[in-house]
């Protein structure tokens, strides 16, 4: 199909530079939107694509012809502009966890829906090769993830400083991080609801964000995943710890920090591996799945109910830790 012209609203956001060469391919990218456009990155992509920068993104949605928008960027400003996107009928990618809020999802998700606007999420895990490894045990019985990346201070060094702002990212490392891993779980077991116990702290980093969660998840019949992530890695080149298990009916898969992996099958044969871990790659073949299913909807990709069904145990997590109904 022909280039879309394309926005993009936020692009000192870290996932931009590893979406943006496949971006260069993939489409016509006609505007570059950013808080602050002095920045260095945000320069440096307007440059390579020849497209204006612009500090006020309402004027970017309202350029002739847009076919397709990313929006990244701060997350209290996401409902706003995604709502905007809708009611000119604009396709649109929009990073989790879309808003500060379960109902800001919800109500960016029905009013998609009223208007048949497209819109997906990059929930990159899915399909990549942590998921299908795990995926060898079967429908997950027993699931953990491990996933603690490098301390909140990296937000400080890479410009996105506003994620250590509880108000303006809705919360720390659970509502970033979480929402990869509760959709490897509620996929895996084809569920789309959860009883949930969680814990939150902020004593490693005393941020005004949580720099630790860990949730317990459990769906009507019984099948549980444990999910621990976290900001408690120190900076580093190898940028983060994880480790994955997943017990199912057809055995027990593993995957460890280094890429090991193992598959324990219910005859107790073992198969081994090593896969890449690194979640940075998936998202050069997601904005090209983008563009290749922009005519049909996204078919195939993550939907704005499926991230509401992910969001919501996390949402629940947070108004359980702060007491009230604060992100409901």
């Amino acid at each position: 199909m022909t280039h879309v012209r394309t926005i993009i609203l936020g692009a000192s956001h870290w996932h931009v530079p590893l979406c943006a060469p496949a971006m260069a391919e993939e489409h016509d990218m006609i505007g570059v939107g950013d808080d602050d456009v002095s920045r260095v990155q945000v320069q440096n992509l307007a440059n390579g694509w020849g497209a204006p920068v612009e500090a006020d993104w309402r004027k970017l949605v309202d350029l002739p012809d847009v076919g397709l928008a990313y929006v990244f960027g701060p997350h209290d400003g996401m409902a706003e502009k995604c709502l905007a996107l809708i009611e000119r009928g604009i396709p649109f990618v929009v990073e989790k966890p879309l808003g500060t809020s379960l109902d800001e999802l919800s109500t960016v998700r029905r009013a998609a829906e009223a208007a048949g606007v497209p819109a997906t999420v990059p929930l990159v895990q899915r399909g990549g090769p942590t998921e299908q490894w795990l995926a060898k045990a079967g429908r997950p019985t027993y699931q953990r993830t491990s996933f603690i990346a490098g301390p909140p201070s990296r937000y400080l060094e890479n410009a996105n400083p506003w994620m250590l702002d509880p108000l303006r990212a809705g919360g720390g490392c659970l509502a970033n991080l979480g929402p990869h891993f509760v959709d490897m779980f509620l996929r895996g077991a084809g569920e789309t609801a959860v009883d949930l116990d969680a814990r939150l702290s902020s004593s490693l980093h005393h941020q005004g964000v949580e720099d630790h969660a860990s949730l317990l998840l459990t769906t009507p019949e019984g099948r549980e995943a444990i999910v621990e992530v976290g900001y408690a890695f120190p900076g580093s080149p190898l940028k983060r710890y994880c480790s994955f298990t997943s017990a199912g009916e057809a055995g027990f898969a593993t995957v460890d920090s280094d890429g090991s992996a193992t598959f324990t099958a219910a005859d107790g044969t073992t198969e081994v591996d090593k896969i890449n871990v690194d979640s940075d790659p998936l998202y050069d073949p997601f904005v090209r799945s983008v563009a290749r299913t922009l005519e049909d909807g996204f078919r195939g990709l993550t939907t704005l109910a499926q991230l509401e069904n992910v969001m919501r145990p996390i949402w629940r997590a947070y108004d359980d830790h702060h007491g009230g109904r604060e992100h409901a």
